[in-house]
């Protein structure tokens, strides 16, 4: 192959950061095997659609992504569609039948083997469908092309989930929780850190639990504390941590150890006992109002990011009033809604007492209403206040602003600080005056240069 023009591969990466860390394996698998990588669909080769199957909507625009990049096949020089991830791992018999212009389907135990795969299909007629078990756990030894600025990545801790939530899908995608090896992860880190990375996100579908299904039981505050020690990384962001397994340890390392980020990504669901209790949770609502009292007590000016969940079968008005009275009282930093979704093959999908779409999207409408005063109202009480901001270019509205993001401030889900005086080159950290703010974007003037 070497002495051929090399086929151009394109990838599009739906879903969750756990689901971008694929992507960017199978891009490394790619590229180590000689073809080259295009963001640009239309010289593609290859088209390949890394998808996310987890709620409805997830899977509307997973399908929609696939029939139109099916279309390349038409009007350009794509030859090959594959469509990887929870998509066909959940849904292969039907997604064969139903989309005859996909030429591979690979599922989430399957796509280190993408190059070898891609090579057969040369050779074989029809649809190929590779979909077996998802129990796979990458190494550091794997090649990986990072898709993601070169100053941040995320680094996958774990694998699958043991959680088995009634509304969820993602143990029987993914299979039961893996963790990830101390020494692997720390060898990747490292590999990440030298290559110019200074945020470091850690990511699974529940990071408190890692290392309790490995046998020298590491745990992620041992974790954290070794990767403090990487010179060259400055933040260290905690996201998807389940309530029950915030520890006082844990609580202690974000408040002394300088390069954790003053952030806990912390996803409650719900606040009313009958709801947590329906959805399998291990936290009650005693549990979680005591938790975030002492992470606001012992770490006053920590962001919390939570996701909540309306319309769960069962939820009554009540219910519903108590989670939203909560939200006012609680000021989260950082808030995501989802209208529940009915997922076939989960104990939810068979509960009695279903709640219908248009109270879903109501109760969905007035929660995002409410976050939004909140989230107003505290970004209010940071004007005239100092912080570290994490450069990462110009605003899409004009090249006059740059735009970063604070320690408190995670990628893609929270907002954005945009700079208004001072130079700097993207990736840098610099020091910051908050001069003005919006719902969810903070305003401000650059006041000390880079740090070192």
């Amino acid at each position: 192959m070497s002495t051929k023009t090399k086929e151009k591969v394109s990838l599009v990466s739906l879903g969750c950061p756990k689901n971008l860390v694929d992507a960017e394996v199978m891009l490394g698998y790619l590229s180590k095997d000689e073809y080259e990588i295009t963001t640009d669909e239309t010289q593609a080769d290859i088209i390949i659609v890394n998808t996310c199957s987890f709620i409805k909507e997830a899977k509307q625009e997973s399908i929609d992504t696939i029939l139109d990049l099916a279309d390349r096949k038409h009007d350009a020089r794509c030859h090959m569609l594959i469509v990887t991830g929870c998509l066909p791992q959940r849904y292969q018999e039907e997604l064969v039948k139903e989309l005859p212009e996909v030429d591979i389907f690979i599922g989430t135990g399957d796509y280190p083997r993408i190059a070898e795969i891609v090579a057969e299909k040369r050779n074989t007629e029809g649809q190929l469908c590779y979909t077996g078990d998802p129990n796979f756990v990458y190494n550091d030894e794997l090649p990986r092309l990072q898709s993601s600025p070169h100053y941040t990545a995320y680094l996958k801790i774990a694998e699958g989930c043991s959680n088995n939530c009634a509304y969820c899908v993602i143990p029987a995608l993914r299979g039961a929780m893996r963790s990830r090896p101390l020494p692997v992860l720390l060898a990747e880190a490292r590999q990440l850190v030298e290559g110019g990375v200074k945020e470091l996100n850690l990511i699974a579908q529940d990071i408190t639990a890692y290392g309790r299904d490995l046998a020298d039981k590491p745990n992620l505050e041992q974790l954290v504390r070794e990767l403090a020690k990487m010179e060259g990384l400055k933040w260290i962001r905690l996201l998807y941590a389940y309530p029950d397994g915030v520890t006082d340890s844990l609580i202690e390392l974000i408040k002394t150890e300088p390069k954790v980020c003053k952030y806990l990504d912390l996803p409650i669901q719900h606040i009313a006992d009958p709801v947590l209790k329906g959805m399998g949770r291990r936290s009650s609502e005693e549990q979680i109002r005591t938790l975030i009292a002492k992470l606001r007590s012992e770490i006053p000016d920590i962001a919390i990011r939570t996701s909540l969940i309306v319309g769960f079968p069962g939820e009554t008005n009540d219910d519903f009033k108590k989670l939203l009275q909560y939200v006012e009282e609680t000021r989260f930093d950082r808030l995501g809604v989802f209208c529940y979704s009915r997922e076939e093959g989960t104990p939810a999908a068979d509960m009695p007492e279903q709640v219908s779409e248009r109270v879903k999207r109501e109760r969905h409408k007035k929660l995002m209403r409410t976050q939004a005063r909140v989230s107003f109202k505290h970004n209010r009480t940071l004007v005239d206040s100092e912080e570290d901001v994490l450069v990462e270019g110009y605003s899409e509205e004009t090249e006059l602003l740059l735009k970063g993001r604070s320690s408190r401030q995670a990628p893609d889900v929270d907002g954005l600080v945009y700079i208004t005086a001072g130079n700097a080159n993207v990736g840098d950290i610099v020091r910051l005056k908050i001069t003005d703010s919006s719902d969810y974007d903070l305003i401000g003037e650059i006041i000390e240069p880079p740090f070192a």
